[in-house]
């Protein structure tokens, strides 16, 4: 009878663990678009309207330079973790 019981709870305990966990992971933030997707929109628009004359590049960049940013911060990151090796 005792043995039961502590398995009753080693279980209620597990499951409330599970549930806290489960509840941590999940976020209350929104998934809305980003500044760098709606300036490429804005900008997606304004190049197809012939409102402004600048290159696919820079019409794209809101998209491409954060993603080249933090690789540069990852290469500048990974030399100097080798050079204090």
């Amino acid at each position: 009878m005792i043995v039961l019981r502590k398995k009753q709870n080693y279980t209620k305990n597990i499951t409330q663990t599970i549930n806290k966990k489960v509840m941590s992971n999940t976020s209350n933030s929104s998934s809305g678009l980003g500044l760098g997707t709606v300036l490429f929109l804005i900008f997606m628009v304004l190049k197809l309207t012939n409102y402004i004359d600048w290159s696919w590049w820079w019409v794209t960049s809101p998209l491409w330079i954060p993603i080249a940013i933090i690789g540069i911060v990852g290469i500048i990151a990974l030399i100097i973790a080798v050079l204090l090796k």
